[in-house]
């Protein structure tokens, strides 16, 4: 059991630029009661955050630091075992990642993390779900803009739609917002692994059991509800033509299907189409034309490490730049007869409601009364509703638009 645990959570990676931004969000909204500590490689680094927590807290003068590196198993198990829920913001998981997941699957003590990356995902599942359902551990990956709002938008989407019926859900994202150097340095590590990545994949499906007597899919192509690629008009109210849908080929709609594979909720046959909403024909192109060039230049080393080099991790976008940042993801569902708009939205994507994410995400392992569940599984099946509702309180809100 982790009642008896010394701390609540244990947040490892703080002095990073997500993490202490969920560390200022812990110190500002966890409740008080929450025993809760920041875990490290550097101690002056650790010092200095928790001064910078102290202005915005005095109770963070006395918050416990520990010490933690993924080069000491020891200090990671420790971390593992004293905590009830471990936050981890150290990227790229592929290289930082699995000593952590692999200690708190061993302890039975849950876990959250902001990974994107789909071979670290399927890697975990292989190597440590089932031991992480034996003791108990809720293994929770991909809980910031990756992927809490379209993994919890399509669940929310579907329960307002008719149960036992085929379902269709499409979500259409719009974001703007600037890449810190360690997201930089982990999109460029991932397009550089496409080869691994196809191969933890297969080994993942050679082992997880498909869903009794139901169809899950991602949907291939354009949009249904978008015809000839161009959007309805509802996505850009302001303009008539709509916006360009684009195919976004990310973890998001991965984690979509593993949740409806799990959850009945879904239906008997259910279908997701994860599309980026782009306001102007030359931007769609630019952005094909672009992310087509960044995948062939991070396949050759030279490249790969000059690209590397343009961002250092732990530099981030300034306060002013995260406060005009803003996301918005709409969601078109049918089934039964029943067409629903949905929207999620929130500020800035990448990082203030990153950081949020995490945090309530923690927070609700720690507090809330969820469904019993143990092993690698979404948000959305770990803690659906009530996170939702943590969410909603917190700023992200999640609507119903039109209902036909």
């Amino acid at each position: 059991m982790t009642a008896d645990r010394s701390y609540d959570i244990i947040l490892f990676g703080a002095t990073g630029f997500t993490g202490g931004l969920t560390a200022e969000y812990l110190a500002e909204h966890a409740p008080e009661k929450t025993r809760w500590a920041m875990a490290g490689r550097n101690q002056t680094k650790l010092e200095a955050l928790r001064e910078r927590l102290t202005a915005l807290n005095p109770a963070c003068k006395t918050l416990p630091l520990l010490h933690a590196d993924v080069a000491d198993p020891g200090s990671i198990r420790a971390v593992a075992e004293s905590a009830r829920v471990v936050i981890t913001t150290v990227g790229p998981y592929i290289s930082y990642g699995e000593p952590l997941v692999a200690a708190c699957a061993a302890a039975g003590t849950d876990y959250v993390d902001l990974t994107g990356e789909q071979e670290f995902v399927d890697l975990m599942y292989v190597r440590h779900h089932e031991q992480a359902q034996a003791t108990g551990a809720r293994i929770v990956h991909a809980c910031g803009f990756d992927s809490i709002p379209y993994d919890l938008g399509a669940y929310f989407t579907v329960q307002q739609l008719p149960e036992d019926v085929p379902i269709r859900v499409e979500g259409f994202v719009r974001a703007s917002g600037t890449a810190s150097g360690g997201t930089a340095h982990t999109v460029i590590t991932v397009m550089s692994r496409a080869r691994q990545t196809a191969q933890a994949a297969l080994a993942r499906r050679r082992l997880e059991p498909a869903p009794a007597g139901r169809q899950v899919r991602i949907a291939k192509g354009l949009s249904r509800f978008a015809p000839r690629s161009v959007s309805p008009p509802w996505l850009r109210p302001t303009a008539p033509k709509g916006a360009w849908a684009l195919p976004m080929p990310t973890i998001d709609p991965i984690v979509v299907t593993r949740s409806a594979r799990t959850l009945d909720r879904y239906g008997p046959d259910f279908c997701y189409g994860h599309f980026a909403a782009v306001e102007h024909l030359t931007s769609a192109v630019g952005a094909v034309v672009g992310v087509g060039a960044l995948f062939a230049l991070t396949q050759l080393p030279p490249t790969r490490n000059l690209l590397l080099r343009v961002k250092s991790p732990g530099d981030g976008p300034s306060p002013e730049k995260r406060a005009k940042s803003w996301f918005n993801v709409r969601f078109v569902g049918e089934g039964g007869g029943k067409r629903v708009v949905t929207e999620v939205a929130g500020g800035d994507p990448g990082y203030g409601e990153t950081a949020k994410m995490v945090a309530e995400s923690a927070l609700c392992l720690a507090y809330d009364d969820l469904p019993k569940t143990a092993g690698q599984v979404t948000t959305a099946v770990a803690m659906g509703n009530p996170l939702i509702a943590r969410l909603d309180r917190a700023g992200i809100t999640f609507r119903v638009l039109k209902e036909t």
